[in-house]
């Protein structure tokens, strides 16, 4: 479980070493949100590629050490302490014209354009509509269904089919 003061402490370690970094999933949506809403399994982060390994030493040094997942990929992977913080880390690269190679997609880069707060951390995130978009295509949970919903109704962003 990351808590808000475990988020915080991940949060600050980035900044502390000038990585930056873009959350995405359940604290991605609360800090668009602006408050913690619910309870988080885990941080997801996204991190570009010329800084990931440097995150995950920083990341071993805390304690952190990784565990392989059925969904672990070179450039997505998972870390765990032993107070069970999970950073699930996404490794992505910005590629030409403004977009942001991850996993064999293209995205542009407006993706990583929202901003939030974590605590009193001022944080990048993925922007409100691409949040819900990326809700999408697999079975979403209960979560899942909170993320969106409040997304949706915050920002004004139709609910998709999926979610109704």
């Amino acid at each position: 479980m990351v808590r808000l003061q475990d988020a915080c402490e991940i949060l600050s370690l980035t900044e502390k070493h000038g990585i930056m970094v873009f959350l995405d999933g359940g604290w991605g949506v609360d800090a668009l949100i602006g408050r913690e809403t619910r309870v988080h399994n885990d941080i997801d982060l996204f991190v570009e590629g010329t800084e990931y390994d440097r995150f995950i030493d920083i990341l071993k040094t805390r304690g952190f050490s990784e565990v392989v997942e059925e969904y672990t990929t070179e450039n997505h992977t998972v870390w765990k302490d032993d107070k069970d913080r999970i950073v699930d880390l996404h490794q992505f690269t910005y590629g030409q014209n403004d977009t942001i190679y991850y996993e064999g997609e293209l995205f542009p880069e407006a993706v990583f354009s929202g901003r939030g707060r974590i605590g009193d951390i001022a944080v990048n995130c993925i922007e409100p509509q691409s949040q819900v978009m990326f809700h999408l295509g697999y079975e979403h949970d209960e979560n899942d269904v909170h993320d969106v919903m409040l997304l949706c109704d915050t920002f004004d962003i139709p609910v998709p089919e999926a979610y109704r």
